[in-house]
């Protein structure tokens, strides 16, 4: 049985900065859960950063990849470097979904880690533009196909014809 790792705060947990949750109500999450399908994991916290936490955000132009090759940084709107906790958090989860043998991941969109196809610009002024996080990144740099919570029924496609395969 296949497994998927999926983002904490999409299961309740409150890890998020704000000390919240983003819990999804799906169906098929609902189900992967009592297949035991689930790998929770969420890289910040895996990474060393605290609840509640300041928000953090790639620095503006930069990149996941520039990120994960040392060429950024992840700061917070006082300045503070915060990179090095997110990159262990994201090398954390790869290592997690290499461990259950997880090849997709649904990830909490738009954050500095997991986003998947968008992230803030790194000014925060809640703008977004088209990028990926540190930890989206690099689980797809290492063959994992990653869907963001609102993509749960590609993710579920990806799934079945991976199994079906």
């Amino acid at each position: 049985m296949r497994k998927v790792l999926v983002s904490a705060c999409l299961m309740g947990r409150r890890v998020r900065y704000d000390g919240r949750s983003k819990a999804i109500g799906d169906d098929r999450v609902a189900r992967w859960r009592e297949e035991g399908r689930l790998v929770v994991h969420c890289p910040e916290i895996a990474g060393g950063l605290p609840v509640p936490r300041p928000p953090a955000e790639i620095e503006p132009g930069a990149t996941a990849a520039d990120v994960l090759a040392g060429r950024a940084r992840i700061l917070t709107p006082e300045g503070a470097d915060v990179t090095e906790h997110f990159v262990r958090g994201a090398r954390a989860a790869l290592a997690t979904a290499r461990e259950h043998g997880v090849e997709v991941a649904v990830l909490k969109e738009s954050s500095p880690s997991c986003g998947s196809r968008e992230v803030y610009d790194g000014t925060f002024g809640g703008r977004k533009l088209a990028g990926a996080g540190v930890t989206a990144q690099l689980l797809r740099d290492h063959g994992v196909a990653v869907f963001n919570e609102d993509e749960v029924a590609e993710a579920a496609g990806y799934l079945d014809a991976a199994e079906r395969a």
